[in-house]
């Protein structure tokens, strides 16, 4: 199935708008309870694509199109559609506010007792999380620059007045949601004798070497980053002592939520109240680390960049987290490549050290860091393809692009999804287990991404492939009627036969699939892969077309009048043509050429024939 990022976020638009707003009023109560990261994630399936898609901008209301319209006539018209969207984010805003005035992070029903004999307490379910850090990180910067563009195209004072209080409110809740990030990250250091550090060993060492050669190589390995950590103690970075031993072994990364003895932030010109003390342990979870990465690329966009988005302090939070973004990316990088040999990550399912967990998932989610540093540090060919068949292995393990057998095992990673225990959380009453159910929706937007970088055709190629067959997938499972028609997620839809699978509408699944989408239109705005070997054969056709075109400019009747003449000059608007295109667009290039070279072949051998006549 062929992506269409337009048709297909009109229809996301469409579905949207037509179940979460009613007469331009957004409509709450889905699911279980109060979730911030659910309600975020809505909001983000209508703000992500209006900011990072020109096509679908809102924000400047004369240029708004009409297909864009119709899709959001639930919203409201189109002088109405802005106001609506900033009481809609004005709502989101108050409703995660505390007592206090300061934001709330609460993950809702999307936290899960362990025990299933008890349920979520209220206390449990304010609870922070990265989840909703990060997702609250893109949906406030998707929110200042929509106010940004749009307070210069309306004049009416209720409207700037809303426009003034929901800058106030995004603006304290992206500085939150920055510190929130920083109190969450942390480096676990251990020793290589403990449970953790053995299984660390096993994975990267994947029993072809023994446990000194792989701790002598880990120490080799990972000397600069660990020096870089060392010398950003001074910078924030709360880490044990222990790590100046090079015996010890460390992870680094993002917990689930703020850590236990975070420290608060203090250093900033505008003090922040409303910084809660941390339950998480110092363990990083890979997911959450995949997570946080994500949100936090969005503060060094061109569009946040261009627009100045940020004030002072979130510029120093933003630095702040550019130093852990970069030392997450390379660590993990660094561990899922480890080895001249074959990579840890080759060797499926990943498993993680600090939980003993096994998955396709957290395969996934170390692939998704590994795509992010690719994309940092321009990846090399070699890198590249093998990470392309990590993901076809991934898609075929997760019956994405292969049938699903008899009582499959295989459909729980898509329903109920991969359940992982929250460290540390039990400080809050009973331990909580968090949900994960992406694992298509994941595939797809690195896969996207993975094609978005890659400059090899047989490379792209697969991945393109890939894509749409994941995408059929996932469109597949769009729920066809009743509540949320036309969103997400009827995993019984792909897999019929599955048994004890629910159908649930999933703003999680919903708003990664927009992502994707955006990601897909991204792809596309870029230059196709340039080919030498084609580009070579249109500058030989480009060649010879223009010298025979000399040829039949020397001929009398060329200079004439007359269909001739016409003929003339349209091949040499085409050869001009031609000429511009063959160093970005060789295959156009080459495919204009051809019929330029058959029509002089004819004038030519109709000037021989009249020759002979006469």
């Amino acid at each position: 199935m062929q992506i269409k990022p337009r048709q297909h976020l009109l229809d996301i638009w469409r579905a949207a708008a037509r179940h979460s707003f009613d007469d331009g009023k957004l409509l709450w109560g889905d699911g279980d309870g109060l979730s911030s990261v659910a309600d975020a994630e809505r909001l983000l399936c209508l703000l992500y694509p209006a900011t990072e898609i020109p096509a679908f901008r809102l924000d400047q209301p004369d240029t708004t199109e009409q297909d864009v319209l119709r899709a959001l006539e639930r919203v409201g018209s189109r002088l109405e559609i802005p106001p609506n969207l900033i009481a809609a984010l004005t709502q989101f805003m108050r409703t995660y506010t505390g007592p206090d005035d300061s934001p709330t992070f609460a993950g809702g029903p999307y936290f899960k007792p362990v025990d299933t004999s008890q349920e979520l307490t209220y206390e449990q379910g304010k609870l922070g999380v990265v989840d909703s850090y990060s997702m609250s990180v893109t949906l406030c910067l998707a929110t200042l620059g929509f106010l940004k563009v749009y307070e210069t195209s309306t004049t009416r004072p209720d409207v700037r007045r809303a426009l003034s209080e929901l800058r106030d409110a995004t603006n304290a809740r992206l500085t939150a949601a920055m510190i929130s990030l920083l109190r969450s990250f942390t480096v676990n250091v251990f020793d290589a004798e403990s449970e953790q550090g053995r299984r660390l060993i096993q994975v990267i060492g994947q029993n072809r070497h023994s446990d000194r050669a792989v701790l002598q190589q880990f120490s080799r390995r990972f000397r600069p980053l660990r020096a870089t950590i060392i010398e950003s103690l001074s910078r924030g970075i709360q880490v044990d002592e222990s790590i100046r031993d090079e015996t010890q072994l460390f992870e680094c990364g993002w917990a689930w939520g703020v850590v236990k003895d975070a420290p608060r932030i203090t250093d900033l010109d505008v003090q922040v109240a409303g910084q809660p003390e941390g339950i998480a342990d110092r363990l990083p979870y890979v997911y959450f680390t995949v997570v946080a990465l994500d949100g936090i690329q969005d503060l060094f966009s061109d569009r946040t960049l261009t627009l100045g988005l940020l004030d002072a302090d979130q510029q120093k939070l933003a630095e702040a987290l550019r130093l852990r973004w970069e030392l997450s990316q390379q660590y993990w990088s660094a561990v899922a490549r480890f080895g001249s040999d074959r990579w840890p990550l080759e060797d499926l399912p990943w498993q993680t050290t600090g939980l003993r967990l096994e998955s396709e998932y957290f395969s996934l989610t170390v692939a998704a860091i590994l795509v992010h540093d690719l994309v940092r540090r321009k990846a090399t060919d070699d890198d590249l393809t093998r990470t392309v068949a990590i993901m076809e292995r991934l898609a075929d393990r997760g019956r994405v692009t292969s049938r699903m057998t008899m009582n499959d095992p295989v459909v729980r990673l898509h329903d109920p999804g991969v359940l992982m225990p929250l460290a540390g959380s039990e400080r809050s009453g009973s331990l909580l287990q968090w949900r994960m159910t992406d694992f298509s929706a994941q595939l797809l937007k690195r896969t996207v991404q993975l094609a978005e970088l890659s400059r090899s055709i047989d490379a792209q190629d697969r991945l393109l492939r890939l894509a749409e067959q994941t995408f059929e997938h996932l469109w597949n499972r769009r729920i066809a009627d009743g509540d949320g028609a036309g969103l997400w997620d009827n995993v019984r839809a792909v897999y019929p036969d599955a048994h004890g699978i629910t159908r649930r509408l999933s703003w999680s699944v919903t708003e990664r699939v927009t992502e994707c989408l955006v990601a897909a239109r991204n792809m596309y705005e870029q230059q196709p892969i340039r080919s030498t070997e084609l580009a070579e054969l249109a500058r030989d056709l480009l060649s010879e077309a223009t010298h025979l075109f000399g040829k039949e400019q020397l001929e009398a009747s060329a200079a004439g009048d007359g269909s001739r003449g016409r003929a003339m000059r349209n091949i040499e608007s085409r050869l001009e043509h031609a000429r511009r295109l063959v160093d970005d667009r060789p295959a156009s290039a080459f495919a204009l050429a051809l019929p330029v070279l058959q029509e002089l072949d004819t004038l030519a051998q109709a000037r021989d024939a009249a020759a002979q006549e006469g």
